[in-house]
């Protein structure tokens, strides 16, 4: 067999039907690039994380837990690239961990996969429909429930999922330009001036003293959370040009970009108030309730009253953009189950631009029946809908992580494809065990996370391990012998 084409497709009877194909050669490596970065919503990470780590965490260490997080996910990338060129499909993650550990392990982990991408798609429909109500209100006067925007917005979606995957690309682009934009040009003009009032404090932030200071592991597990998505790149895989170059290079890529963006840009946030005074500033901007001024004060005090019109807005669009990634990918994964007779095979249908509209459409109504009920019962948009289910995706894509480390490892053992230690051996088991440091920090943690009672929290924790035991069963109930 050739090492570089690795037979994805498995041996049932309905797999062996005429597949749908997705669009070849649509995308490069700007293409995928911009993809991961909307599902990873820059702006909506740094206004929304940031704040957090600092003033929970490690207060001016946090860019130091960003840093550690991203030497993490480059870890466990050189494995997960070494996989991905053998094993193109755009299932990544369950085809991956199917390939290492079986085809029950595998379809388990397309449930993880789903549940996550799914559930963390609807936490960014609540934060994205609380803030455009809240725009809506204070620009025209007009109260509109947050739920309508929702509603209004998965429509959107839906359309622009159909569209074909090279008009998304496009989209998302302009929206993640523009708020990385502003983001690094704050940044830079920072860094050129030399900082705040303490000057850029290096030292202060990325030495072993300052990053082992408060609560480290509060201010890793939201670092890593803001780092989630970067694995779409191997989704995308089908609709590569090259895609045994492209995703690689797209992989490597994205990691270095974003962990460096908020890296640096952390850094020179808390440089800005100076890291004796940072902790406090972020302290009472949560405590005030909206800890973005933590993040938009400092840039309105660099740029003027200005940005605090448009940073609102670019969150707004930061939201839609990641919103809009994780609808591509959870409905990849719908049409690779289907292709592979795990799901119905109406959800393989695509449409003349290629685009799986199927299994689009599914996915936009799992998204509708995650979004209901919290609007139904009034629960607050921002501090359930969003907190719980970021929280919940995040514990599941850590768990894939995991798993694919470890499939990576006896793939390569047992098919000797690949017979280079570091990539196939060493990197993933480096890997596997900072994930799983990772994982015992976001567990122990977890209740912070969400912003929740000990009860929800282990109502949420529970879910994760009892979708990949469901994903697993059904798929041994339906897959044919």
């Amino acid at each position: 067999m050739d090492s570089q084409t690795v037979d994805t497709a498995p041996p049932t009877a309905e797999a062996a039907r005429p597949a749908a194909t997705l669009k070849r050669n649509a995308l490069g490596v700007l293409g995928i690039l911009f993809f991961v970065l909307s599902a990873q919503a820059p702006l909506t990470g740094i206004a929304g994380a940031v704040p957090i780590a600092v003033a929970v965490g490690n207060g001016p260490g946090a860019p130091a837990a960003y840093a550690l997080a991203g030497a993490v996910i480059l870890l466990f990338s050189v494995g997960f690239v070494a996989m991905g060129r053998h094993v193109v499909n755009a299932g990544a993650f369950y085809t991956y961990i199917g390939k290492g550990l079986g085809r029950t392990a595998g379809s388990g982990s397309a449930a993880v996969a789903l549940f996550a991408y799914c559930t963390v798609q609807a936490a960014m429909y609540g934060l994205y429909g609380f803030t455009v109500a809240g725009l809506v209100e204070h620009y025209a006067g007009v109260h509109i429930a947050w739920w309508v925007w929702s509603l209004v917005t998965m429509a959107a979606v839906q359309i622009l999922g159909a569209a074909g995957i090279e008009l998304g690309a496009k989209v998302l682009a302009v929206f993640v330009l523009a708020e990385f934009s502003i983001l690094l040009v704050f940044a830079l003009v920072t860094l050129v001036k030399g900082g705040g009032p303490e000057g850029l404090a290096f030292t202060d932030t990325f030495s072993p003293g300052a990053a082992l200071q408060g609560a480290p592991g509060v201010a890793l597990m939201f670092a890593v959370a803001s780092m989630f998505g970067f694995e779409a790149t191997a989704i995308y895989g089908e609709e590569a040009r090259e895609p045994h170059r492209t995703v690689p290079r797209a992989t490597y890529l994205s990691v270095a970009v974003v962990t460096g963006f908020f890296a640096f840009t952390s850094w020179m946030l808390i440089s800005s108030y100076g890291p004796s005074k940072a902790t406090a500033a972020a302290g009472d901007a949560l405590a005030g309730g909206d800890s973005t001024v933590f993040v938009f004060g400092p840039i309105a005090d660099q740029f003027g009253g200005w940005v605090n019109d448009v940073l609102p807005v670019l969150l707004a669009t930061s939201l839609f953009a990641g919103i809009l990634a994780f609808h591509n990918s959870a409905n990849r994964y719908l049409f690779s189950l289907s292709r592979e007779g795990l799901l119905p095979a109406r959800l393989r249908a695509v449409n003349s631009r290629h685009a799986p509209w199927a299994a689009g459409l599914v996915q936009t109504a799992i998204a509708a029946v995650l979004v209901v009920p919290f609007a139904v019962t009034g629960k607050d948009p921002v501090l359930t809908l969003f907190s719980w289910f970021s929280g919940v995706g995040v514990l599941a894509c850590m768990l894939l992580y995991f798993l694919t480390s470890v499939s990576v490892i006896v793939f390569f053992r047992r098919e000797r494809l690949d017979t280079r230690p570091w990539n196939t051996l060493i990197a993933p088991a480096l890997g596997a065990l900072g994930i799983a440091a990772v994982i015992w920090v976001v567990l122990a943690n977890f209740t912070t996370l969400i912003g929740g009672d000990s009860t929800t929290a282990t109502w949420l924790v529970l879910a994760v391990p009892a979708v990949l035991l469901l994903g697993a069963t059904a798929a041994r109930l339906v897959r044919p012998r």
